[in-house]
C-alpha cells in the first residue's frame, strides 16, 4: 500500500514538473513569434550570439544559455526579413542546432527537419 502511494505520488511529481517545463517553453516561444512577426519594416532586435533563433524585441539574458543578448538592426526588404527565401533545418530535440541543409544533428544523430 505504501509502495503504491509513493508511487503515485512520484507519478504526479513528474507530470507536474513537465507541465512546467512547457509552460516555460511556449512562453518564450510564443514571445519569438510576437518579435519574428513584427519585423515586416525596418526593426532592431535582441539576439543570443549562440542562439540566432531567440529573438527578442528588448535587451536582457538568453532564455537558453542565460548569455546577455546583443542588438541586431536590420533593413526591411532583406534577405533576413524574407522569411519565404530562408530555408534552415533543425534537430526537433536540440533547436539550438540549425544549418542551411539537411542532415543529422551532431548531438544526437537525428534527421534534422525544415524550421518553421
Amino acid at each position: 500500500m505504501k509502495t503504491k502511494i509513493l508511487l503515485t505520488l512520484f507519478a504526479l511529481l513528474i507530470s507536474g514538473t513537465m507541465v512546467f517545463a512547457q509552460d516555460t517553453t511556449k512562453l518564450v516561444k510564443n514571445q519569438m513569434v510576437k518579435t519574428n512577426t513584427e519585423m515586416q519594416k525596418d526593426s532592431v532586435y535582441y539576439t543570443c550570439t549562440m542562439h540566432p533563433d531567440v529573438k527578442l524585441d528588448k535587451p536582457g539574458k538568453c532564455p537558453q544559455c542565460g548569455m546577455d543578448l546583443v542588438k541586431k538592426t536590420v533593413k526591411a526588404g532583406t534577405k533576413e526579413n524574407k522569411s519565404e527565401g530562408l530555408i534552415s533545418y533543425t534537430c526537433t530535440m536540440h533547436p539550438e542546432v540549425i544549418s542551411d541543409k539537411p542532415g543529422k544533428c551532431p548531438k544526437c544523430g537525428m534527421d534534422l527537419v525544415v524550421k518553421k
